[in-house]
């Protein structure tokens, strides 16, 4: 039985990571609980534990006295006089308590109450170790791959969670693979260490920039904000102090060197690199590049942004993506116009003619190529009738009810 009870813990403290005055003081607890079972409370113990040899002794105390008050404490001096005969009223008397003295149940209990410390212990050494380290980027093994979550081991064969909605939308991992991802929390449940892992947040490619861009690391370009659509968009925005670096030019490294990597690992992720400014108005002129800003309007709710036609869907970007990083960006709410020429905005819609001209025939001007006001009355009557296939009188009356939109 003692071997069977002691032999585990040098495994324990070398496979557990629990240093020497834990595991001893572990130790000790729980054999001064089950003391406290069998004896009472009172009762006076000294236990001296060894570790790397599995050695474990327990010597129980007790006062010699003439009438005995506390069992769990003292010891008469007739029975004590029956052991020994040299002992006094006052003195300690001292016995050693054998491991058969606890019983099977009782060594059982020991077993069990020392597991679920050691279990506790290790619960919390996860947490101390991971709990600092929220931020930074870790490498690890898929141990299982479920439709809610994915399970990650670390070198030290602890488990860390990828829920779905942490993941970017084109991962796919099998059994075996290997996760980089950023731990974003760590937190207690039922007693448990929850380790959750995220390669959808900002913070998941600042740090990938830190491990690819040196001068992001040592400090001379700061990442002011980062913006994602997870795996298809991204705006980085970036500050040199240093007047002879350019940031943007760094941070992408010559022929896209530094960034592709990042590229790559975030599922080819589009990333913009920008360069910072306080000025929210050269800010939001970089963030919607290459689109081309014809002014800026600011209203108490809303950033108005005039650009010309053809700037309009680059502004915008495939799904509204574009506006809408840019938008995070600079933290304001960004709506795009069109910014007309004076004639083109002066210039009036076919289709807002059309409780007055019958649909077919505007149907049939657009068919030529017309489709505002202006641009019919700059072609002469024969032209439009013999272009559009329409009736020279129709031809006028509808040239006649658009002249008097401009007069």
């Amino acid at each position: 039985m003692e071997v069977n009870l002691i032999s585990p813990f040098a495994d324990f403290k070398e496979q557990k990571n629990i240093d020497r005055p834990t595991m001893m003081g572990v130790l000790e607890e729980v054999f001064r609980n089950q003391l406290a079972k069998m004896y009472g409370e009172t009762a006076s113990f000294d236990i001296i534990i060894n570790i790397d040899k599995g050695d474990l002794q327990i010597l129980r105390k007790r006062t010699v006295v003439e009438t005995v008050e506390d069992p769990a404490a003292e010891i008469s001096l007739e029975e004590i006089r029956k052991i020994d005969d040299s002992f006094e009223v006052g003195e300690d008397y001292t016995e050693e308590i054998q491991f058969s003295d606890f019983g099977r149940r009782g060594i059982l209990n020991i077993r069990q109450n020392l597991q679920g410390r050691i279990m506790e212990l290790e619960k919390k050494n996860i947490y101390d170790k991971y709990v600092d380290r929220i931020g930074e980027i870790i490498v690890g093994e898929v141990y299982q791959a479920w439709k809610k979550e994915v399970l990650v081991m670390d070198e030290d064969g602890n488990e860390l969670v990828l829920p779905k909605t942490e993941q970017i939308p084109s991962d796919f991992f099998r059994k075996g693979d290997t996760v980089k991802a950023v731990i974003t929390s760590v937190e207690m449940r039922n007693g448990s260490p929850v380790i959750t892992l995220s390669r959808t947040s900002g913070l998941f490619l600042e740090r990938l920039f830190e491990q690819e861009v040196p001068e992001i690391y040592d400090g001379l370009i700061t990442i002011k904000k980062v913006v994602r659509v997870p795996g298809d968009r991204a705006k980085v925005a970036v500050e040199s102090y240093d007047d002879r670096i350019d940031p943007v030019g760094a941070c992408v490294g010559v022929k896209g060197s530094r960034i592709h990597g990042i590229v790559r690992e975030l599922r080819n992720e589009n990333i913009d690199v920008i360069n910072w400014s306080n000025n929210t108005q050269i800010l939001i002129q970089r963030a919607l590049s290459p689109a081309k800003i014809s002014s800026i309007e600011f209203l108490d709710d809303e950033v108005r942004v005039y650009l010309k036609k053809e700037e309009i869907s680059l502004a915008i970007g495939k799904g509204g993506s574009n506006i809408k990083l840019a938008g995070m960006l600079v933290g304001k709410q960004l709506e795009v116009y069109r910014a007309d020429s004076e004639e083109e905005q002066d210039d009036v819609l076919l289709d807002d003619f059309n409780d007055e001209i019958e649909q077919w025939i505007i149907d049939a001007l657009k068919g030529i190529g017309c489709d505002t006001a202006k641009s019919v009355l700059a072609l002469p009557a024969d032209e439009i009738a013999e272009r559009a296939d329409l009736e020279i009188e129709t031809v006028e009356d509808v040239l006649k009810i658009l002249r008097a939109e401009f007069e």
